[in-house]
């Protein structure tokens, strides 16, 4: 075929290979072409515009097209467009984002290692860990423990983190040494009757009995979300990270909190560990650190973990760990620049506010007779979806309704997400009450559109009607 003939999204077909989709459904629907965005909204390559209730991937706290954020990337462009740090080299904007990322911590932070995106990140503190644990002197102390459904990201080693089968399955992850504890989900794992605060006794006791079967000399780090993102915005039941905290404390065990997805406001509170109170010994950073403008992510460490890596790099000669990218000049500028405007402009306290127009006008959806839980904090919410609400029972297979859902609010120009049958909302923290209420509209007509889908029952060539969508309106 004369390929200049080919359409873009025949071409994409051809040859590109997406993540997390199905590359033989794709085949056959193609990809939906964003052409461009401005503030809250994308535009299709057709002029269709879509509100970004997903903030593209949890990320976009500015929105799209920030004059300010494009200015910092073409000047620093300009100026240096790339240095390393290796061996004692360094470059002004690295350092005063590592000096802001210390100063907005919530608990005292020693270092700032820069990596370009949350999956290499957490890969980089396993093996910090294990370095620094070798320095020590607790060679043994080596296995890492996260929860069920959590999301850590995809290369090997954070792929073992992570608790979800679909970065699991096929791939010989998780590797050995990883472990995984119950998910905090009180709707879906609590047991009848059990409070808030009972089953996160449980799930505490859960831990330490991992920890006493696996031997406390072997653990060296519990990994946790403060609010799970990816496996269906799971909010901690209360007393959770109180609980959980103090076992690890028990055992000398580091507490590590990936804010990848809470960082930056959007809980409410600038990360996570300040709306759940915890006080982690290791922090990990992206997303909404750039707005994503530039692929970017930061490790904060404490002296306690800092002062064994740094003997051990001393011992060694070096620290025989980094990436061509670490910190680099455009994405630390852009970093700096997007903490810059989320203070001046008061965009976390905004966030809080903006936050609880959401929560409160998705609690109205509580009582329709598909939607299961209702859950979130700040700006970041999800709905669950049920087929019965008395035994939260799904569709004969889990995910048709969460689909059917999100191609519907793809229609209606609205770009959610499905995880399952929760449909998740993370809008950009510039978000006005009139886009959360557009939001919440859309969100409605959608929700509308599958109860009468449901309401026909199970029609299987309609359901294929819209697992095939195209994308296209």
């Amino acid at each position: 075929m004369n390929q200049s003939k080919l359409s873009l999204a025949e071409k994409d077909v051809q040859h590109q290979l997406h993540p997390y989709t199905d590359a033989r459904v794709h085949q056959e629907v193609g990809p939906l072409i964003i052409e461009r965005g401005e503030g809250v909204y994308v535009f299709d390559d057709q002029g269709k515009r879509y509100v970004e209730a997903m903030s593209g991937l949890w990320s976009v706290a500015l929105g799209f097209s920030n004059e300010r954020l494009i200015k910092a990337a073409e000047q620093q462009l300009r100026k240096l467009p790339f240095y390393h740090l290796f061996s004692h080299k360094a470059h002004s904007p690295s350092i005063e984002l590592a000096e802001k990322l210390i100063e907005i911590a919530p608990v005292p932070m020693s270092k700032v290692f820069f990596t370009n995106s949350g999956s290499e990140a957490n890969d980089t503190v396993v093996k910090m860990i294990w370095y620094r644990n070798n320095a020590i002197g607790k060679p043994t102390k080596k296995k890492f423990i996260s929860r069920l459904n959590a999301y850590h990201g995809i290369t090997t080693v954070s792929a073992s983190l992570t608790g979800l089968p679909a970065n699991q399955r096929g791939f010989d992850v998780p590797l050995s040494g990883f472990y995984h504890v119950g998910c905090p989900h009180h709707y879906r794992y609590a047991k009848p009757g059990e409070t808030e605060e009972q089953f996160a006794d449980r799930l505490a006791a859960e831990l330490e009995s991992v920890i006493l079967r696996e031997g406390p000399e072997t653990i060296a780090a519990f990994y946790g979300e403060p609010l799970m993102g990816a496996g269906g915005v799971i909010v901690p039941p209360r007393t959770y990270w109180e609980k959980i905290q103090a076992v690890c404390s028990k055992y000398d065990i580091l507490v590590v909190a990936d804010e990848v997805i809470c960082g930056f406001g959007r809980t409410g509170k600038m990360f996570g560990s300040e709306t759940f109170g915890i006080k982690p010994d290791v922090m990990v950073v992206s997303k909404q650190l750039s707005s994503s403008y530039q692929p970017i992510a930061a490790i904060l460490i404490n002296d306690k973990v800092f002062e064994g890596i740094a003997d051990q790099s001393h011992t060694m000669g070096t620290l025989g760990h980094g990436f061509t990218g670490s910190g680099h000049p455009v994405a630390t500028a852009v970093a700096l620049e997007n903490i810059r405007i989320i203070q001046e402009e008061h965009l976390v306290e905004h966030a809080a506010e903006m936050g609880e127009l959401l929560q409160a006008g998705l609690a109205h959806f509580s009582e329709h007779p598909l939607v299961g839980e209702v859950r979130g904090c700040g700006l970041i919410a999800a709905v669950e979806l049920v087929a019965d609400r008395k035994t939260k029972a799904p569709m004969d297979v889990v995910g048709k309704l969460g689909r059917y859902l999100a191609g519907r609010a793809q229609e209606h120009g609205m770009i959610t997400r499905a995880m399952g049958d929760s449909i998740a909302f993370c809008p950009p923290l510039i978000s006005t009450k009139a886009e959360i209420q557009l939001v919440l509209d859309t969100f409605s007509r959608a929700l509308d559109d599958t109860d009468r889908w449901f309401g026909l029952g199970y029609n299987q060539s309609l359901w294929h009607q819209w697992e095939g969508y195209t994308h296209k309106s």
